[in-house]
């Protein structure tokens, strides 16, 4: 527990967190402008969901030996890693034959008004998609299905290594 304990006081398990995010935020793009797959709003909040996660690692990895900046980092951690998961849940249902019938997902995000991130970075945050369609799959499952092991992947990591912080510190 000690050594789960000691990873966020330390520079490379945050960068680590930072660079993997990077890299799903950079295939997200290569699908979307390299194979030409359009993202849908639910694609775009996930999209949102892993640079909360990327935006983590960065905070984690500067401010490491600050108590402020390691709980600004694992606020960020949490709230993107189970966010994206509800979402990637959410995405999975609506592609769902059943359910496809009866829904279709708006175009436009919703969103802060203080925080249109769509009308300022459209390239990243537009969508153009369908949520219903399913135009790529791997191994059998969907990108959303996919999205749902990586965000229970980054979820159960947090929650463990979280939990081993307070353990240790004795705030548990």
């Amino acid at each position: 527990m000690k050594f789960l304990s000691d990873l966020t006081q330390q520079s490379r398990p945050w960068q680590l967190l930072a660079l993997s995010a990077l890299l799903l935020e950079l295939s997200a793009l290569y699908f979307q402008y390299g194979m030409g797959l359009a993202p849908c709003i639910m694609c775009i909040y996930q999209r949102v969901a892993i640079w909360a996660i990327f935006f983590a690692g960065i905070i984690g990895s500067v401010g490491h030996n600050f108590v402020l900046a390691r709980i600004a980092a694992y606020a960020l951690w949490g709230v993107g890693s189970i966010w994206g998961l509800i979402i990637a849940n959410e995405h999975v249902d609506i592609q769902s034959e059943s359910f496809s019938l009866f829904f279709s997902c708006e175009f436009t995000p919703n969103f802060p008004s203080w925080a249109p991130l769509h009308e300022w970075i459209p390239a990243l945050f537009k969508a153009t998609g369908d949520c219903g369609k399913i135009s790529w799959d791997f191994l059998g499952y969907s990108m959303p299905q996919w999205m749902i092991v990586v965000y229970g992947l980054y979820a159960a990591a947090f929650i463990i290594i979280l939990t081993a912080r307070l353990i240790h510190t004795k705030m548990f």
